[in-house]
C-alpha cells in the first residue's frame, strides 16, 4: 500500500552499525548518567512513551524546532544542516502524511496514548504501545492507521526505538532502520539535487515563455522578473505584474536554484530585443551541482561551475 511504500523508503542501514551505536550508547549513556536523579526519572516507563508523544506530534505539525529536541546531538546537527525539504521529508516519514497538521491527544479506552494528526487532505491516528526499557534502550510499538479506517484496512504497526542520552529520550530507529543522519545526508543530497536540477530546468523554460508572453503583450521585454508575477490581490495584472509567473519565480528562487534574467544588446523595445537567464545552486554540492544557462538564441546549456553563472560555452541540455 501506499503508505507502506513510504515508510519503507527510509534507507536501510546495516543491523551491524545499529549494534555498535547500541553498545556504544549504553556505556557512554549510563556513565555519564550514574546517580544522577534525572536519569533515574528517564528511566521511568513513561518518559520515553512522553517523548516519543511529542516527537510524533512535531513530526505532524512539521515543526523543526521541536522535532529536532527529538534527535540525538549528532543527528540534530545533521538535520540542521539537511535542505528545508529534506527536513519537512524526515518529518513526513514519522506520520504517514504530506501536509502539516495539528496534532491532538485523544482518550482511548486502554489509556494508551494516541495521537491524531489532522491535515487539510485528511488525518491519521497514531497509537503508542507500553514501552520496553533496558538501560538506555526504550522501544514501543506504534500502530498508525488513517483516522476514518474502522476495519483496520490501513492500519501499519512499527517498532520505534529510543535512546537516553543526558538524562533525554531520544529517537533512535524506526523499525530495525537506525535514524542515523549524518550516513544518510550525502545520499539524500544526491537524490535530491536530481529533481532540484529537473526543476531548474523546467523553471528556466517557465521564465522564457513568461518573457515571451509579457513581449507579445506590451511590445518590450519586462525590466525583472518581478514583472512577471502576479499582481496584489484585486487588483488586475499589468506591465508591473503581469501575472506570467508564481511568486518564487518571479522573485527569482525555486527549489534550491536562484534565477537571473540580463537583457542584452542594450535594447528591451520590440521583437528583435534579446535576454539571456540562468540558474545556479543555491548551495552548491547541496541543492545542485550544475549551473543552467539560456542563450540568446534559446539555447539551453548545463555545466558543472561549482556554483558559479553558466555560460553558452557549456554542453547544450534538453
Amino acid at each position: 500500500m501506499a503508505r507502506q511504500a513510504i515508510l519503507m523508503r527510509l534507507v536501510a542501514v546495516p543491523l551491524l552499525l545499529f549494534a555498535t551505536l547500541t553498545v556504544k550508547g549504553n556505556q557512554e549513556s549510563s556513565s555519564a548518567a550514574a546517580g544522577s536523579n534525572a536519569a533515574a526519572a528517564a528511566k521511568a516507563p513513561d518518559a520515553p512513551t512522553a517523548a516519543l508523544r511529542d516527537a510524533l506530534s512535531a513530526a505532524c505539525s512539521q515543526s523543526e524546532q521541536a522535532f529536532s529536541k527529538f534527535l540525538t546531538a549528532r543527528n540534530a546537527d545533521t538535520f540542521a544542516h539537511l535542505t528545508p525539504s529534506a527536513r519537512v521529508a524526515l518529518m513526513k516519514r514519522f506520520v504517514l502524511l504530506n501536509q502539516p497538521g495539528k496534532a491532538s491527544l485523544l482518550p482511548t479506552a486502554s489509556g494508551r496514548p494516541t495521537i491524531q494528526c489532522q491535515t487539510a487532505g485528511g488525518a491519521a491516528e497514531l497509537q503508542i504501545g507500553g514501552a520496553q526499557i533496558s538501560d538506555n534502550l526504550a522501544f514501543l510499538p506504534v500502530e498508525v492507521r488513517e483516522a476514518a479506517d474502522t476495519t483496520g484496512e490501513s492500519l501499519i504497526r512499527v517498532q520505534m526505538g529510543l535512546v537516553r542520552e543526558e538524562s533525554e529520550w531520544k529517537l533512535l530507529s524506526v523499525g530495525l532502520v537506525l535514524l542515523d543522519l549524518p550516513a544518510l545526508a550525502f545520499e539524500w543530497d544526491a537524490a535530491e539535487m536530481e529533481s532540484t536540477e529537473r526543476a531548474a530546468v523546467d523553471g528556466l523554460k517557465k521564465i522564457a515563455e513568461g518573457v515571451e508572453a509579457y513581449r507579445r503583450a506590451y511590445a518590450r521585454l519586462p525590466e525583472s522578473l518581478t514583472k512577471l508575477g502576479p499582481p496584489a490581490r484585486g487588483s488586475a495584472a499589468g506591465p508591473n505584474a503581469a501575472g506570467l509567473l508564481e511568486a518564487d519565480l518571479a522573485s527569482g528562487e525555486r527549489s534550491g536554484y536562484k534565477f537571473r534574467f540580463v537583457i542584452s544588446g542594450g535594447s528591451a523595445l520590440g521583437a528583435l530585443a534579446k535576454y539571456e537567464l540562468a540558474a545556479t545552486p543555491e548551495t552548491y554540492g547541496r541543492t545542485g551541482r550544475r549551473s543552467f544557462f539560456r542563450d540568446m538564441n534559446g539555447g539551453l546549456h548545463g555545466a558543472d561551475r561549482q556554483g558559479a553563472v553558466g555560460s553558452e560555452i557549456d554542453p547544450h541540455v534538453e
